[in-house]
């Protein structure tokens, strides 16, 4: 009897070791399954599954605006082009999620170095598009680095910062603001300012969670609001973006233009390839898709969507309460931060709340290198949010002592 209750006892304490995950399934597809966290998954699925039905709205608006209104066009052009990105895109984040975390930091490490020297080469090899230098082409197709830095940056910051816990004479906090002082002077000289802003103010946020002293938070803040004032004085892009948007000079048809839009489809909308607004918007599949939602699917509709960009945020960061690891915390909170606040960005701009900043917004814009760099960000979140979940449910989890059974 005895040696029947320690069989069953072992049997289940295999399934909380990390190095012998369960008897019936040790393969890595098998803990992946049971590992990950599904509701996570699931939100971000659904969010891909709406990007889709967004694109394929703009998509006629999209490919009229670009093929000159004079030959004729396939409506669907970016609709099919986004079909593949994701088909490209899933089997990344899948494969990214299975990492242990160990190795996701260090392809994160190797992938942060690559994309910062192509960011320091995007001014001098990449084309010109609308004012702006952002993206470099490798004859098959353009790829922003900016992008795909972004979860790699965050990554390696986060395990920069957790090393101030193993020694705390390490300068990680001066280390951490040189790199980030570099990345913003390169965004700046693209120019991005939305993107640099993101960069500046994920790395505050992940400064915060690594306990840094109140007061020098309060000092980044004021550095901050002085930097968006000095900005307005002696960079040019951000002297335009702020007049527009509190003084309504210059060329200010985009945001207006794209909050009409978005309000004209009233609580539910359209309908579906009912807008006419949105062939006016200059970015309808991109940077103003949130207004075609609102024209065609209506205000409901936005606001599903804004709900389940919150729903994603809150998601990881309860589930971070009960995390031990330093830096699983740091880097999946900043994951889930920066993701969160390139939504509600893009958002802002549409309803008019904010500057117009050219940023996608996450999973519903098209776009390759956007759909490509998110989805190895949410397969490196999907990653460090992995756990055995019967280390905490399991009514089996008993100390063990080999020889005897203590009960």
């Amino acid at each position: 009897m005895i040696g029947t209750i320690r069989g069953k006892i072992k049997e289940k304490a295999a399934l909380i070791d990390p190095n012998n995950y369960g008897r019936s399934d040790t393969s890595a597809m098998g803990r992946w399954f049971w590992e990950i966290d599904k509701v996570l998954l699931l939100l971000i699925s659904v969010l891909i599954a709406i990007g889709l039905i967004a694109v394929a709205a703009a998509s006629p608006a999209a490919a009229q605006r670009y093929s000159g209104g004079n030959v004729r066009f396939n409506e669907l052009y970016y609709f099919w082009r986004q079909i593949a990105w994701i088909a490209v895109g899933i089997p990344v984040m899948i494969t990214i999620s299975m990492m242990p975390r160990e190795r996701a930091r260090r392809i994160s490490l190797f992938g942060a170095a690559f994309f910062f020297v192509l960011l320091i080469f995007v001014p001098l090899l990449g084309p010109e598009v609308n004012g702006a230098k952002r993206w470099i082409n490798f004859g098959l197709g353009q790829v922003q680095p900016s992008e795909f830095l972004k979860p790699f940056f965050v990554v390696s910051m986060a395990w920069l910062l957790s090393l101030k816990e193993a020694d705390k004479s390490l300068p990680v906090y001066p280390i951490s603001a040189v790199l980030v002082g570099a990345i913003a002077y390169l965004l700046m000289k693209q120019p991005d300012f939305g993107s640099t802003i993101i960069f500046c103010a994920v790395w505050v946020a992940m400064l915060a969670l690594a306990g840094l002293n109140l007061r020098i938070l309060a000092g980044l803040a004021v550095a901050g609001v002085v930097g968006i004032i000095l900005a307005y004085f002696f960079y040019d892009v951000a002297t335009q973006r702020i007049d527009e948007f509190l003084f309504g000079t210059g060329d200010n048809f985009q945001v207006e233009n794209a909050m009409r839009t978005l309000t004209a489809g009233g609580l539910f909308g359209m309908g579906p390839g009912g807008g006419t607004r949105k062939f006016g918007l200059p970015e309808p599949h991109t940077d103003y898709i949130f207004s075609v939602v609102g024209e065609e699917f209506g205000l409901i509709a936005c606001l599903a969507i804004a709900a389940l960009y919150l729903g994603i945020v809150a998601r990881v960061l309860i589930k971070l309460l009960d995390e031990e690891q330093p830096f699983a915390i740091l880097a999946a909170a900043g994951l889930v931060i920066e993701f969160g606040l390139q939504a509600l960005i893009n958002m802002m701009v549409n309803v008019q709340l904010a500057p117009s900043k050219g940023m996608t917004l996450p999973f519903i814009s098209y776009g390759g290198s956007s759909m490509l760099a998110l989805s190895i960000g949410m397969g490196l979140l999907l990653a460090f949010t992995r756990r055995n979940p019967y280390l905490t449910r399991s009514p089996y989890v008993v100390k063990w002592s080999g020889e005897s059974l203590t009960t």
